[in-house]
């Protein structure tokens, strides 16, 4: 199906170029006149190197095939070794010989069978001692194409060149099996090897990844080896091919997950951008796609279109398919609504938070990013577009984090909170998003008097040192530890009575507050529950950040009463 639809890609929605061509950089151009004589000893070099797209050349439509280890010639635009016969230090002259030979004869029968002067013009070139001829710089590279033109264009841009050389890759002229293709269904001659390859997957080899490839008996089926293993006719295997190297160098068709890449693309061009939602959400867009979403009303000939969406990552020489998404657009934007309205939390100061992008969300549940598996961005990717619950894997890394470093970020925060509404649905979006006093979960009261506590000792001494202490206990066995920092509390909450009365008061109504609502302390907390507990830990510290910002504010504004006005002067 994946293969179908790439093919349907290149069909509607590319321009595609002529067969087997591809967009390559050109170093070297050698100008020559219609009877192959050098118009320029020096090759021209078209490298930029302050420019990625050019530091290795100018890029030109030119003939491409996939080769590995044996030879096989490019028409008119190839290595030093192929074009003129000669190679590196390093390299085998018995090799470079032979690969000049296959390229002369090649051209030769190029020359033959289109009767172009400027194709002649070129064997001309080659017949009489070129590199003699040319002067090429100390810093010439011999790995570099090397292209030619003669009076100001290119042989590979003629009609009948590139009808020449794909005759010259046609697999029904070269004894092919006769098979039926995956692609199209047709019987047709099948490709023994795919004749591109794909560029660009993370991981993959320099030269590019097969997408249909078996290269050991484990991986063939009834005797069929190589790429028969999926029989594919060439046009469809070019197409295909084509397509989805598209698609990787577009930068709105892609985003990076780790050590793959997730490509997607629509049946037409619809105005539809997933890169902002998943790379950069902006408040007002993700804003819209909730109000578009909760009023119900589809956008007509844009939300029943198809969407198509795949992950891959690369094995050597092989591209990975590790996901297939087949939906709609509306489909997507509904989930997409669901998925930012289930993140939503205030920041960690109890303001209205931005949303965060999938990357921000995955990287919460490690150290560090260099420790990001690429199945965490992979599981949160498909659960934005399909709407699919998150698995409770996905909560424990947040909690387990949350637990190392004794803190709930934003990040971690809002992980767990859409972890939790995904699993419950029965969870209100507009519920967990802030403070909830109507909350009377124990784990989540639980969290909530952590953060009191901590806040008592903070104002006492000036640290909360029973965090570092004591978070992970407290999140996972409440019962072996609240009642020593209950009796801790107590000294802190005389020296504010006696030294900060106004602070005193407010920490001992909301020590109150919440200890009114707790029934006895849990031996344990089950997983969730521990989720829960991060909330009402993370929850009470934003609200209490609140808080201490309006004091200071009508301390600064001259309206705060006397408690406020204490309380204002201790954040300070």
């Amino acid at each position: 199906m994946l293969l179908r639809r790439l093919k349907e890609y290149a069909d509607e929605r590319m321009d595609m170029p002529p067969t087997l061509y591809s967009e390559t950089p050109v170093r070297y151009i050698i100008e020559l006149d219609a009877a192959g004589r050098l118009l320029t000893p020096q090759p021209t070099d078209t490298a930029d190197p302050s420019s990625p797209s050019t530091k290795r050349g100018q890029r030109y439509l030119m003939p491409q095939v996939t080769r590995a280890a044996g030879i096989k010639p490019l028409l008119l635009a190839d290595k030093s070794d192929y074009t003129l016969g000669i190679g590196s230090e390093s390299a085998k002259p018995d090799r470079v010989r032979a690969c000049h030979q296959a390229y002369q004869e090649l051209l030769t029968r190029c020359a033959a069978k289109t009767d172009d002067p400027s194709v002649h013009a070129v064997v001309a070139f080659l017949a009489n001692e070129p590199t003699a001829k040319l002067q090429l710089s100390d810093e010439f590279d011999y790995g570099a194409t090397i292209a030619f033109r003669v009076d100001g264009t290119f042989p590979t841009n003629l009609a009948a060149v590139r009808a020449f050389w794909a005759a010259e890759h046609d697999p029904g002229s070269t004894g092919a099996h006769m098979m039926q293709c995956i692609v199209c269904g047709q019987e047709r001659p099948v490709l023994d090897r795919l004749q591109g390859k794909i560029k660009g997957i993370p991981g993959g080899q320099m030269s590019g990844t097969s997408i249909i490839s078996a290269n050991a008996g484990a991986f063939e089926s009834y005797g069929l080896e190589a790429s028969l293993i999926a029989p594919t006719c060439a046009d469809c295997g070019e197409r295909f091919t084509k397509a989805l190297n598209h698609l990787i160098s577009d930068r709105q068709s892609h985003t990076l997950l780790g050590g793959a890449i997730f490509v997607y693309w629509t049946r037409k061009d619809v105005g539809f951008d997933l890169y902002e939602p998943l790379d950069k959400p902006q408040p007002q867009q993700v804003q819209d796609l909730i109000t578009n979403f909760l009023k119900g009303k589809p956008q007509p000939g844009v939300d029943d279109t198809a969407f198509y969406a795949t992950t891959l990552s690369a094995s050597g020489g092989r591209a990975v398919i590790r996901d297939w998404i087949d939906t709609t657009v509306g489909a997507v934007k509904a989930n997409l609504a669901r998925w930012f309205l289930r993140q939503q939390i205030v920041d960690a100061y109890g303001a209205p938070a931005r949303p965060l992008n999938l990357y921000g969300l995955a990287v919460a549940t490690v150290r560090e990013s260099k420790d990001l598996p690429t199945t965490t961005p992979r599981t949160l990717l498909r659960a934005a577009l399909t709407g699919a619950p998150l698995p409770l894997g996905m909560l424990y890394q947040a909690v387990r984090r949350s637990r190392a470093d004794q803190d709930v970020t934003h990040a971690r925060a809002a992980l767990i909170t859409l972890v939790l509404r995904s699993q419950s649905p029965e969870i209100q979006e507009d519920r967990m998003s802030a403070l909830d006093l109507q909350n009377t979960a124990p784990a989540y009261l639980y969290g909530r008097l952590l953060a009191v506590l901590a806040e008592v000792q903070r104002a006492a001494i000036g640290k909360a040192a029973i965090i570092d202490r004591f978070y992970g206990t407290a999140s996972s066995a409440p019962a072996s530890v609240f009642a020593r920092l209950l009796r801790g509390a107590q000294p802190h909450l005389t020296k504010l009575e006696r030294d900060k009365p106004g602070v005193a008061k407010a920490l001992q109504r909301r020590l109150e507050e919440v200890m009114s609502e707790i029934d006895g302390f849990r031996t344990t907390l089950t997983l969730e529950e521990q989720g829960f507990f991060a909330l009402g830990y993370y929850h009470q510290r934003a609200h209490d950040r609140a808080q201490i910002q309006a004091a200071i504010e009508r301390k600064r504004a001259g309206t705060a009463s006397a408690d406020e006005t204490e309380i204002a002067e201790t954040a300070e």
